[in-house]
């Protein structure tokens, strides 16, 4: 059975900027074929079992020559599977999309192509400049900048028309041959102080941008050792740059965060991270691992109306919980007459979006503020159920059972994720680093474990940012000095902390 081929463009690298048909592409493909353009954090989006073949092309590197792309695509998708072929920009704007689209119909293989934001308008945009203006340019002209070395030169582009054409010229792909380009303009009538700008990892954090005019572009991009990847933009439209240029100003533009949370308890962060211009690192310290065929979590669910309080810590621990009162047949009507605490905002919400409301939340969101909330309405009479994790801290179990009968059921346990750890120490030792962000006690703890107490020292001009007291003082106790404590234990305070970093 003949499977399918999508062509998707992924669109010039900001992760938002992704099509909705694209991101459905990406979570139904049995393979991804992916450039050195298309954002890898894309990857995340794909099914467990998914298959990833990197064929990125960097300037006369090409880890698959363009006939071997084709095959790959062909012959995987005649396995009788979905095939996502994941390129930068868009696929038919010099993506080579056509060329591949044409293979798969020789070869019988259907398919479809999803366009995406061109590199050409939407680098252009995040650097500031409007690729049209009404008082600037009328039209706009996309150029390979992939020029040939021989005689053929001059009859691929047609110069004369398009140094006195007043339309914006962009041209992809073309910095080695920036040289050629000014000086091909120049000659064929453009004027020299035309405004032209170089705009490298255009809508990602480390985008930067250089300015200049025709005449002098060539010397400072050697001066200033511009590489791939860079689009050139020439025209007066480049003017307007200081104006318009609002990814820049974003507060936390250019700032390298390493994010150490569980796998799946990062993208609130990293998300916040991403609008406000910055660029997350997420390196998991912590996996999850749920308790399996938990009958001493059903046995106290099906027997919940002994219970006068339920006790939540954690988003997992609402998670795990519910998901199990659904899969015995029940809902939140059983937990009618019973008192619900939570600890912590994103404890709250995953409650809340079962359709509860928590009846107590201590404002400060730790177990000892929990603990002196409760002190004053608890007595003998009452029984409290905890679900959390194994290796949680025990001061609320350890307190409350002084005042009454307290049944604490592990549903899950954190456990080290050193998959990163070589990632880790290669970052450390790139010295890219600015914050690290711990959210609590075991990030820290788990960091110190994975990248090894030798290597304490990389850690010296680094910010680390902490979510609360408990989480400063296992790091003070672990050697660590933490820049600055978030005044509100939640993501949104970690957040703040930066933000107000100056």
């Amino acid at each position: 059975m003949t499977g399918k081929v999508y062509l998707v463009g992924a669109g010039p690298g900001d992760y938002k900027l992704l099509t909705l048909k694209g991101l459905e592409c990406i979570k139904k493909a049995d393979v991804i074929v992916y450039d050195r353009l298309a954002n890898i954090n894309y990857l995340k989006e794909a099914k467990p079992n998914c298959e990833f073949i990197y064929v990125g092309k960097a300037s006369s590197n090409h880890a698959l020559p363009q006939d071997e792309i084709n095959k790959v695509i062909a012959d995987k998708a005649k396995e009788g599977k979905i095939v996502t072929r994941l390129k930068g920009g868009d696929p038919y704007v010099f993506g080579r999309g056509g060329e591949e689209g044409e293979v798969l119909v020789s070869e019988g293989v259907d398919f479809e192509v999803v366009p995406g934001i061109t590199s050409a308008i939407g680098g252009l945009c995040y650097a500031g400049i409007p690729i049209t203006h009404r008082d600037h340019a009328s039209s706009f002209h996309v150029i390979t900048g992939h020029l040939r070395d021989d005689e053929k030169e001059n009859e691929e582009l047609n110069w004369n028309a398009l140094a006195n054409n007043r339309g914006t010229l962009v041209f992809l792909m073309g910095v080695s041959n920036l040289k050629k380009i000014s000086e091909n303009l120049i000659r064929e009538g453009k004027s020299k102080d035309t405004p032209v700008a170089l705009i490298s990892w255009a809508t990602r954090p480390n985008q930067s941008v250089i300015t200049s005019t025709l005449e002098n572009v060539y010397e400072i991009a050697l001066k200033e050792n511009v590489k791939p990847p860079t689009l050139i933009a020439i025209g007066s439209v480049v003017e307007l740059r200081e104006k318009l240029n609002f990814f820049e100003k974003k507060p936390l533009f250019g700032k390298n965060i390493l994010v150490t949370r569980s796998r799946t308890q990062s993208s609130s962060l990293v998300e916040k991270i991403m609008d406000l211009g910055g660029n997350p690192i997420e390196i998991p310290t912590i996996k999850i691992e749920k308790i399996e065929n938990n009958i001493e979590l059903e046995d106290q669910i099906k027997n919940i109306k002994e219970y006068t309080y339920l006790v939540l810590t954690s988003k997992n621990g609402v998670d795990i919980f519910f998901d199990k009162l659904n899969e015995i047949g029940l809902d939140s009507r059983s937990l009618a007459n019973i008192k619900v605490c939570a600890v912590g905002s994103q404890t709250v919400k995953s409650i809340e979006e079962r359709g509860i409301k928590a009846d107590i939340v201590p404002n400060i969101f730790v177990s000892e503020h929990l603990y002196e909330e409760l002190k004053p309405i608890l007595n003998s009479n009452d029984k409290i159920l905890m679900p959390r994790a194994k290796n949680a801290r025990d001061y609320l179990t350890k307190n409350l059972s002084t005042i009454c009968t307290v049944k604490e059921v592990h549903t899950y346990e954190t456990v080290i994720d050193s998959s990163k750890k070589e990632a880790i120490i290669e970052l450390l030792n790139e010295g890219n680093v600015d914050y690290i962000t711990f959210a609590s006690s075991s990030t820290v703890t788990n960091f110190i474990e994975i990248v090894g107490k030798e290597n304490i020292d990389k850690l010296q001009g680094i910010k680390m940012i902490s979510i609360g007291a408990i989480t400063s003082k296992t790091a003070k106790e672990l050697g660590l000095n933490i820049y600055k404590e978030a005044d509100e234990a939640t993501i949104d305070g970690i957040i703040k902390s930066i933000q107000e970093d100056k």
